[in-house]
């Protein structure tokens, strides 16, 4: 029996800053740990979920990384912030009544969901007697941030939300890294690699005026970092989380009207056969250059390769790694989640099946 609150981490940060690489490390250091994770992400085949079920290269069978389906729950698209009630607290109901099970929640919200809303909700009678949170990861992406922007493709997105008219107030990024920040009990700044001293001040100057002195700023290359510093804060996030003020909360006491621009981002799955890997990336960066694209990830069935390769496109940036083997019974295919704005599944399917045919 169970007698402490399983401990909940909210890992929260933009479209393409390296949320699931950095879960994927916490999965990969697991050792056994019984980890339950909520993945939150737009696309009708949450390819997220499927990249965190993957057991790392170097970890044993027996680690909880690779433990199966029921250790995951992917919620409908759209923002936790707005469905709370509908998805989120339906899930969370059945963790509670596998608690016996389960050592630690990790959520992964979608790029632009609001942490609040989420965090309140562990105050709901039927989860603040099991679950706590043990802490709200905000993720930056550090390089993007020291360029004076807030996305790895700041234009795309706040062009997206601009043209959302059913968004009454401001739709700055600057705003809603203002409020994942103001949840935070850590950051995490990616791409330290790419940082040099004055980059990271610039970097530790923007988060420095949303958080406390008491919340710690780790720097981290491809989302390393030792697991005892992400588990086991122990910040009982939910017992301050309503002293958080911040805009979207300011909106709302103005009476503006509450939609939200992420709901309207158009999202799709294609999935082909075997393909080339290099003609895969020539075309994935001619149709990032070409279309209105903010994302795409998922993974490749390479020819003559036994291995799978997991892509991922923020902005123009292409990165692309063997992740794990073909299991035998496991049929082999390649699976991309597209997200943007005005982009045709058909076309861009087309584009990929002309290009892959040669």
């Amino acid at each position: 029996m169970q007698l402490n609150k399983i401990p909940t981490t909210i890992v929260t940060g933009f479209l393409g800053s390296g949320k699931t690489t950095l879960l994927s490390n916490v999965l990969k250091q697991a050792q056994g740990k019984r980890i339950a994770v909520i993945v939150n992400e737009f696309g009708e085949l949450d390819i997220d979920s499927d990249l965190l079920r993957s057991c790392p290269l170097d970890c044993d069978d027996e680690q909880g990384a690779g433990e199966g389906d029921d250790g995951f729950y992917e919620l409908a698209n759209g923002c936790i912030c707005c469905t709370v009630e509908e998805e989120f607290l339906p899930v969370m109901e059945q963790l509670v009544a596998r608690r016996d099970d389960i050592d630690h929640i990790l959520i992964e919200t979608s790029g632009l969901a609001l942490p609040k809303p989420l965090v309140q909700a562990f105050n709901w009678p039927g989860i603040k007697e099991y679950c706590t949170v043990d802490a709200v990861i905000t993720v930056v992406d550090g390089a993007a941030v020291a360029a004076g922007r807030f996305a790895h493709d700041e234009n795309k997105v706040q062009a997206q939300r601009e043209a959302d008219e059913s968004l009454d107030h401001d739709p700055s990024l600057q705003e809603l890294l203002d409020d994942q920040l103001s949840a935070a009990d850590l950051v995490v700044v990616t791409k330290n690699d790419l940082l040099d001293e004055p980059s990271r001040d610039r970097v530790q100057g923007v988060i420095s005026h949303e958080v406390p002195s008491t919340v710690k700023t780790v720097y981290v290359e491809n989302g390393e970092v030792a697991l005892d510093a992400l588990l086991g804060i122990d910040a009982a996030t939910e017992s301050r989380i309503e002293e958080v003020h911040n805009h979207h909360d300011h909106h709302h006491a103005h009476g503006e009207h509450h939609d939200h621009a992420h709901d309207h981002f158009d999202s799709f799955v294609i999935t082909l056969g075997e393909v080339q890997s290099d003609l895969l990336q020539e075309t994935l960066t001619q149709l990032v250059e070409q279309h209105n694209i903010f994302r795409v990830k998922g993974f490749a069935a390479v020819h003559g390769k036994p291995m799978r390769q997991v892509f991922q496109v923020v902005g123009t940036r292409l990165d692309r790694y063997f992740d794990r083997l073909w299991q035998a019974d496991e049929a082999r295919k390649t699976q991309l989640v597209f997200i943007g704005k005005g982009i045709s599944k058909s076309q861009i399917e087309g584009a990929l099946l002309d290009s892959l045919s040669a």
